[in-house]
């Protein structure tokens, strides 16, 4: 945005309203990062050549639409930040209302959850071996963390940053049902050492699930290997027991996986599948508590992968009804 005149001018400037994001929000420092990066990322290019007091409805509103064709969650992401920087603009005076009041709501894209196949997952699965089992010239062999995070992702159905901040002690496995508590998620901050924070998403996402077999066994290989015994120690960490990053794992398995041709691997398709699963098994309520989500619309909306089968005892009840007409 350019600079244009007196001071009370150049105040009306979107970049000084970037500045004083922490003003508009009370939420944590990773988000104020996300909308600070959002504003510098998404909105500033569009609207650095304007002054706030140019921006109206119809601008906003092109703004929005033309950024959904790409992305809708973007244009998403985009709104809100975009809401709160004029939100404080009106708080200061310099305009005398919210434009962002008056544009057209955003389409959400029909969209159906991608979950993966069973062919898939032994495709995923056998990818990871393969690439563990590699002979290795010089440096460190892999010590088996990749097909161990993939089993427990699957079998907890844990979000990639919850799985990582497992400690020892989030562990029962010698009790009858063996089960895990999760209860924290690894958090990498810019200009921070990443680290695990004491609570997960939500205090609705504190919540014990039990292991199947394949999880299971998943957890005590990895245990035969750990150097670390403290009940405060991770269970999945970097060789001198620091938290691996999501991003890293997320990097190494895209990376995996491409080599083993296999496509769209990442960690919440794991969720989405194992919620996908529970539903089909289960139902939706136990789908939505295994995700640890306080409304259940949120698991089928975004969880769940619709089974497009009906019943096919309806072919009974249809030809009981009108098998001997005619």
């Amino acid at each position: 945005m350019s600079q244009r005149g007196e001071y009370a001018e150049a105040k009306t400037e979107l970049v000084a309203v970037d500045g004083d994001l922490g003003v508009a929000t009370e939420n944590t420092a990773k988000t104020r990062l996300l909308y600070e990066r959002n504003m510098r990322t998404l909105v500033l290019p569009f609207f650095k050549e304007v002054t706030l007091r140019e921006i109206g409805v119809a601008r906003c509103d092109y703004f929005l639409k033309q950024l959904a064709k790409k992305s809708y969650n973007r244009a998403r992401q985009a709104r809100v930040v975009l809401r709160l920087a004029l939100s404080l603009a009106v708080r200061n005076e310099i305009i005398p209302r919210n434009p962002m009041d008056h544009v057209s709501r955003l389409r959400r894209p029909a969209r159906t959850p991608d979950v993966f196949t069973w062919d898939e997952l032994k495709a995923i699965r056998t990818g990871i071996s393969a690439w563990e089992q590699r002979p290795i010239s010089g440096g460190p062999k892999p010590d088996g963390q990749l097909g161990q995070i993939v089993e427990v992702m699957l079998g907890t159905s844990a979000r990639i940053g919850e799985l990582l901040a497992i400690r020892l002690r989030d562990l029962d496995l010698d009790a009858p049902i063996p089960s895990v508590r999760i209860s924290g998620t690894i958090v990498s901050r810019k200009g921070a050492p990443t680290h695990r924070q004491d609570h997960p998403k939500t205090a609705r996402s504190v919540r014990r699930v039990a292991l199947p077999g394949f999880a299971l066994r998943a957890i005590k290989a990895r245990l035969k290997k750990i150097r670390f015994t403290h009940p405060d120690a991770l269970l999945f960490a970097t060789r001198v027991g620091t938290p691996h990053t999501t991003n890293n794992v997320r990097r190494q398995l895209r990376d995996v996986m491409d080599k083993a041709g296999v496509a769209d691997v990442t960690p919440h398709r794991f969720r989405r599948t194992a919620a996908t699963a529970i539903n089909e098994i289960g139902g939706l309520q136990l789908a939505s508590e295994l995700l640890g989500h306080s409304d259940p619309s949120i698991t089928r909306e975004h969880y769940i992968r619709r089974n497009e089968t009906v019943n096919p005892i309806t072919a009974e009840f249809l030809e009981q009804a009108f098998g001997k007409a005619g």
